[in-house]
């Protein structure tokens, strides 16, 4: 079991907000804040003038906030336009923000535009494994507040950072076409493997009553229901709380969960663990008993098929309905600390009058 995993799990059963509302020590983020900053500079320093116009944007750009996973033109620096070791700078700063895992996901989310370069009619055309972007808002500092955004087909990963102290990485999209290569040089890669059978097994753990409550809609939505909007608000409370289920099954609900969370370096998926287990003042039910899992389409592998996982402050959505269920989209959402709106706000709060600077 990782090991942010097994911390996380004590933390989430008993309802402990491990996110602490008191500037006591570093945040568990502050160590990737101060790495994505040093590999960042260091990406730069590798670009020309020219370059390096194309990649940066001021911090309060419009274009920070407009983020999307389908193809289609794009502000930052594509990989394309990069040298060799330009590209190296970038995957980088990418291994910064992700765990090992995490960085093996992205890297073959990429390489399946080659897969359908192959297999669309017109994929040479629409089809490009360096038409993935890097855009860094801001300039990278110690204390400042930047941010940073690698993002392109099936792929968006955005990072605010308070300086060195803290990191936000919401909202994150991940993406995979085919979810499952069914033939080829890369016949049998799943990019995405773990997001669907954890939550396969979770469904299959539940007894019929249960099951009839979490599966609450015979057909999909489509595609995600939040798609690339800036602000998302709580979507219909749907499914089986995990108030209902057993302890066996909260663990199934929490390895999913962590599934999702792991693809981010330790500090930040402790981070996104610790507001999952966060509740809102005033509601009735906190920790991870306050949270839903909900299944819609197919349960039969090969189908068309969705599912939610919602607590009080945060959202994962996955749904496979394209392609005859081959064709997964995959995005977490933080309901009030997306693009870095509430822990950034609560980060200058806490720090108030401590001697903590902020520019």
């Amino acid at each position: 079991m990782p090991i942010v995993f097994r911390t996380l799990f004590i933390g989430l059963l008993a309802c402990t907000p491990l996110l602490s509302t008191a500037h006591d020590g570093p945040h568990s983020t502050a160590a990737a804040a101060a790495g994505m900053r040093d590999a960042a500079t260091a990406w730069l320093a590798t670009l020309t003038p020219v370059l390096r116009k194309a990649a940066v944007r001021a911090f309060d750009d419009a274009d920070r906030f407009d983020w999307h996973f389908v193809p289609r033109s794009r502000n930052g620096l594509s990989l394309k336009e990069m040298d060799a070791t330009q590209r190296a700078a970038a995957h980088a700063l990418l291994k910064r923000a992700l765990s090992a895992a995490g960085h093996a996901k992205v890297t073959n989310i990429i390489e399946l535009e080659g897969v359908l370069r192959e297999i669309e009619t017109f994929g040479s055309l629409r089809r490009d494994p360096e038409k993935y972007h890097l855009t860094v808002y801001g300039q990278p500092d110690a204390k400042a507040k930047w941010g940073w955004r690698f993002e392109g087909h099936h792929l968006s990963l955005n990072f605010t950072l308070a300086g060195d102290r803290l990191v936000v990485d919401t909202p994150s999209f991940l993406g995979a076409n085919p979810a499952e290569v069914k033939s080829g040089p890369k016949a049998g890669l799943r990019a995405l493997k773990q997001e669907e059978d954890l939550a396969r097994e979770l469904l299959a753990s539940l007894t019929p009553e249960q099951r009839r409550i979490a599966h609450f809609d015979a057909r999909t939505y489509g595609d995600i229901v939040t798609g690339a909007k800036e602000v998302v608000a709580p979507l219909a409370p749907v499914g089986l709380a995990a108030a209902q289920m057993t302890e066996t099954q909260k663990t199934l609900l929490v390895k999913l969960i962590s599934e999702h969370a792991n693809t981010f370096e330790p500090g930040l998926a402790t981070a996104r663990l610790a507001r999952v287990s966060h509740g809102r003042a005033g509601t009735e039910a906190v920790g991870i008993d306050a949270i839903r899992f909900g299944w819609a389409g197919g349960t039969e592998r090969g189908q068309p098929h969705y599912y939610r996982i919602q607590g009080p402050l945060f959202l994962i959505e996955y749904d496979s309905s394209q392609s005859s269920g081959n064709h997964i989209h995959t995005v977490w959402r933080d309901f009030t600390g997306d693009f870095g709106r509430d822990l950034l706000r609560e980060h200058y709060s806490d720090t108030k009058g401590t001697g903590h600077k902020h520019q």
